[in-house]
């Protein structure tokens, strides 16, 4: 488990740069910051460093060694500045790290229980995954084994000769864990749980900053958490509970009420179908709230230096997770907007906010144009679409428009414009016109081909203005809860209090609470034994360059658990990623089904290798052709099915 050791010591390293980065805040906020600072490191440098020796175990100890250098460099600082520092009255205090552990601890013991099960559980031979995790973990976890030894830029494995343009850092942070021998689950779940965890903590730290108060910001991240609309209503019948739809609910596969694209119920609890299954969205969260929070305190300092520092940490986020760059800087133009027309010094203001974009812009250049653009370019990704899914493609939408949004988000939607609509304070109003920037942005064009994956925009918006929604909700409360003249009116006050505060709540996180139980019980098999020994086989025997055959199921052990580059993966993966894989999956197909009659084919591609197994003989695989080529370097069964490699041109 040494990658552990390794991630806990950049983490560290970040703590220490944090001392003197970020000298006056709290001790809190500095430990989170600066071990979300860490982690961006592990993140970042290995891959800086991959471009002299390759994506290698040398390249892990370079980046680990000039993270060390960062944290020597700042301890020099503090300690020449010690006298200086000492006793300062003006450290921002913060909200106290031991609420913030009373808020967050459910919520990690759920991420981590959800973290494990569902990140490749062996039980019997067998690699068990959960409902969420069932399709996404596959492209993840063939991302961080196939990184392993590569050149940079790198390739998807999944086609090679292509750049790899989805944003890949996170699971570089996995192959980094890998090449110190830890293995691929835990590389997998123990920096997931912890980068959930810090994400749960800078939420409550940014809503404590933009509401300073403690029950507004505990209220936000409850209603985070139990995320959901209005889909919980489908449970009931005249009877009550409709037992056959519950049944369904909690052991179908994916029929919460949050996510039933036939009844167009699309707002996916953030848990269940975003942090736990789209790791890239999981690190990009994390790495946005510190974002978030230093844009708070930026527009209440107006200090160029806290300006400077959110630049550079923006900067470094398109490649940890496209869309929250995007939205931040959507969030940022419309503070931007609101500050400049509202507010004094706007020449101030124009300053300040051109810094932090230009040196944004600066930093994130390279990748946006080695990546991001032609990635989404070539894959002709962004056009027009109003409403989001909710559009029928025809001209009209599928529900009346409000309907689908409050039957979807449930009812802070309406609470969000009103909220924002009577708030005085400034960062709010500064905020609540970010929100509807980027939600108005995410209403008109897509950016991706899948139109489902503009919720990540849409999320943020959501994420942005639950502070300022659950202070206005806060304030309604305690206005029909305080004291009057009068006792029996004081006491119908509170009883109405009670009785909507609870019908509030329930509405707004029964959905939430039901999809997360649905998730906790969830089980699927994803890699039979004798797949999971091939991978393993694979993984351990085989060239990190080797090419393989195989056919392109997702759950590819070629692929996935050995790390190994493939003709064609799965389009499913492909297509929404904008990438052109029709010409190869046409080829393999043909070096499949007829190798002797194919055999330029095998030499234009490369391929080292044939994995024969179910998922290829139902592909109509020329099993006996292969058997008769090549020789045969592993074989095994099990009660599901028999694996064959065979070795073409064995390194």
């Amino acid at each position: 488990m040494l990658g552990i050791l390794v991630m806990a010591l950049f983490m560290a390293f970040g703590v220490l740069q944090a001392e003197t980065v970020f000298q006056k805040r709290s001790l809190t906020i500095k430990a989170w910051l600066g071990m979300t600072m860490g982690l961006m490191e592990m993140m970042w440098l290995p891959s800086v460093f991959a471009y002299i020796f390759d994506f290698t175990l040398t390249a892990q100890i370079c980046a680990l060694s000039l993270s060390a250098l960062f944290a020597a460099v700042s301890c020099v600082f503090r300690a020449s500045k010690k006298n200086s520092l000492e006793n300062r009255a003006d450290i921002d205090k913060g909200v106290d790290f031991s609420f913030i552990l009373m808020v967050i601890f459910p919520a990690v013991v759920i991420t981590a229980f959800l973290q494990y099960t569902h990140t490749f559980v062996n039980v019997d031979g067998d690699l068990h995954v959960g409902q969420s995790t069932y399709g996404d973990l596959c492209m993840h976890a063939g991302f961080a084994t196939g990184l392993i030894g590569q050149s940079y830029p790198p390739e998807y494995t999944l086609l090679p000769g292509t750049k790899l343009g989805y944003p890949f850092l996170v699971d570089a942070l996995s192959s980094t864990m890998l090449l110190f021998k830890t293995p691929l689950a835990p590389a997998i779940y123990v920096p997931g749980t912890v980068m959930c965890a810090l994400f749960y903590m800078g939420f409550v730290i940014f809503a404590y900053e933009l509401t300073g108060k403690k029950s507004a910001a505990a209220l936000a991240f409850f209603l985070f958490f139990f995320s959901g609309g209005l889909g919980f209503t489908r449970l009931f019948d005249e009877n009550g509970l409709n037992e056959w739809v519950v049944s369904d609910t909690l052991f179908g596969y994916y029929r919460t009420p949050t996510n039933l694209p036939e009844e167009n119920l699309r707002w996916v609890n953030a848990l269940s179908d975003l942090l736990i299954p789209q790791r890239t969205l999981m690190a990009g969260w994390m790495c946005l709230m510190p974002c978030l929070y230093l844009l708070t305190v930026s527009l209440r300092d107006r200090n160029i230096k806290d300006f400077i520092v959110l630049g550079v940490w923006a900067g470094a986020l398109p490649m940890i997770h496209t869309h929250s760059f995007l939205a931040l800087g959507a969030v940022s133009l419309g503070a931007l907007i609101y500050t400049v027309a509202f507010q004094k010094e706007r020449k101030k203001s124009l300053f300040l906010f051109g810094a932090y974009g230009l040196l944004a812009c600066a930093i994130s250049a390279y990748q946006l144009f080695t990546w991001t653009f032609p990635q989404t370019m070539d894959g002709k990704s962004l056009r027009i679409l109003f409403n989001w899914v909710n559009n029928n493609g025809i001209g009209g939408l599928r529900d009346n428009y409000l309907w689908f949004w409050i039957n979807n988000t449930g009812l802070m939607y309406i609470v969000f414009p009103i909220a924002a609509i009577f708030t005085k304070d400034k960062a709010k109003r500064a905020f609540s016109l970010g929100a509807l920037v980027l939600y108005a942005i995410s209403e008109f064009i897509l950016f991706q081909p899948n139109e489902y994956d503009n919720i990540k925009l849409f999320y943020v918006a959501y994420l942005v203005m639950l502070p300022i929604g659950a202070n206005a909700v806060v304030n309604a409360f305690c206005f029909l809860w305080n004291n009057g003249d009068r006792a029996w009116l004081n006491s119908l006050k509170r009883a109405l209090a009670a009785v909507c505060a609870w019908v509030f709540l329930f509405a707004c996180t029964f959905s939430g609470m039901v999809t997360i139980a649905r998730e906790c019980i969830s089980d699927e098999v994803i890699f039979s034994s004798a797949h999971r020994e091939a991978g393993e086989f694979i993984f351990e025997n085989t060239p990190s360059d080797s090419v393989f055959l195989t056919k392109d199921n997702h759950n590819n052990a070629a692929n996935v658990l050995g790390g190994r580059r493939i003709v064609c993966g799965a389009t499913l993966y492909l297509h929404f990623h904008g990438v052109k894989y029709q010409s190869a999956q046409r080829d393999m197909y043909l070096m499949l089904q007829n190798p002797e009659a194919n055999q330029h084919l095998f030499e234009e591609y490369g391929v080292d290798y044939v994995y024969i197994s179910s998922y290829e003989r139902s592909a109509g695989a020329d099993t006996e052709a292969f058997e008769r080529l090549y020789p045969v370097i592993f074989e095994n069964t099990d009660m599901y099915e028999k694996v064959q490699i065979f070795a073409v041109n064995e390194k």
